[in-house]
């Protein structure tokens, strides 16, 4: 697909105001994360470079003047509308309405369920990583300041209380903050995470632990779009459906139904797909592998008993299996 061309913001500039900026910017992510795309590995549509360096731009000039803005005015709601938060929860919004077209448009018959899963993650999550590149500044602006001031995916709070158990009185600052660290490697070995892993392994770690925050946990805007995928879409097929007839889910199992059956969704998609005689190796490993590594992305926590299922699975296939192989959807 060619590249978006650079489109015209109208009269107004987008760093006038969040509202501006936005108008500027969706046309953009629209296409780099909805476009349809024809590449093997759900490469997302580039853009074109000068729009590419104006959103830059158009971002940059717009951080600055509202930092310079929060240090002239003493109102906190008007420092916070300064602070680019406007702008962070637009993104989020747009993240979860984007994946709620997604989750609409899903089958209804489980046992394609799966089949329409893998693609449609592995397409959303290029565009996700495309839209962290070019909103890189979001992320250095916002998103470092947020995590300096405590309100990242690990805070002060989540660790308090294990680090107050071991600290004494004569435990220097240093001393604190290296057990700090220590529980922060902690919680990325939850991810996969060990000692002597590269850079890159360390990092898909943390992003996994992002996307896995809470709501309110300011995340960089690739892990905003993959923790609006585990919301909007992943949890909702793992949820169980009610079993005394009054819920409206489309999916509810009849009354009846054997209590050893998978009660969520999903859970009832990968027993289908793993016990199917009409699918071969290739399709299911590929399926099983991308489906792992989607759960693993978006948050999903590994004791999680479908992901301990799945990942069990995982581990017979041969290497090559293991990693999902990203398609169009």
């Amino acid at each position: 697909m060619p590249a978006i061309l650079n489109h015209a913001s109208g009269s107004a500039n987008p760093a006038t105001s969040s509202s501006a900026l936005w108008a500027y910017l969706e046309p953009a992510l629209d296409h780099i994360i909805k476009s349809p795309v024809n590449d093997p590995n759900g490469k997302a549509p580039a853009i074109d470079f000068h729009l590419y360096a104006g959103i830059h731009s158009a971002c940059y000039n717009y951080f600055t003047a509202q930092s310079e803005a929060t240090n002239s005015t003493s109102s906190p709601s008007a420092k916070n509308v300064a602070s680019g938060t406007d702008v962070y929860h637009y993104l989020d919004k747009y993240f979860a309405d984007t994946v709620r077209d997604i989750s609409l448009g899903s089958p209804q018959d489980d046992s394609t369920l799966i089949h329409y899963i893998v693609p449609c993650f592995n397409r959303f999550s290029a565009g996700a990583q495309s839209a962290n590149r070019l909103l890189n500044y979001v992320n250095r602006h916002y998103v470092k300041r947020a995590v300096d001031e405590d309100k990242g995916w690990l805070r002060l709070n989540d660790v308090l209380e294990s680090v107050a158990r071991t600290i004494t009185i004569d435990d220097t600052r240093d001393k604190i903050s290296q057990r700090l660290r220590e529980k922060r490697a902690d919680e990325l070995k939850k991810w996969g995470f060990e000692q002597g892993h590269s850079t890159d392994q360390a990092a898909f770690a943390e992003a996994c632990a992002e996307a896995a925050s809470p709501l309110d946990r300011v995340i960089p805007v690739s892990s905003l779009a993959h923790r609006r995928f585990r919301t909007e879409f992943i949890e909702p097929l793992l949820a169980a459906p009610k079993m005394n007839g009054k819920s409206k889910g489309k999916h509810k199992i009849p009354k009846g139904s054997a209590p050893s059956r998978p009660k969520g969704r999903l859970a009832r998609a990968v027993k289908e797909l793993l016990e199917s005689d009409t699918i071969d190796e290739v399709t299911r490993s590929y399926l099983i592998s991308g489906l792992s590594k989607a759960l693993q992305t978006v948050g999903i926590r590994s004791d999680n008993p479908l992901r301990k299922k799945i990942d069990k699975h995982c581990t017979s296939l041969p290497q090559p299996a293991r990693s999902a192989v990203h398609t169009p959807c």
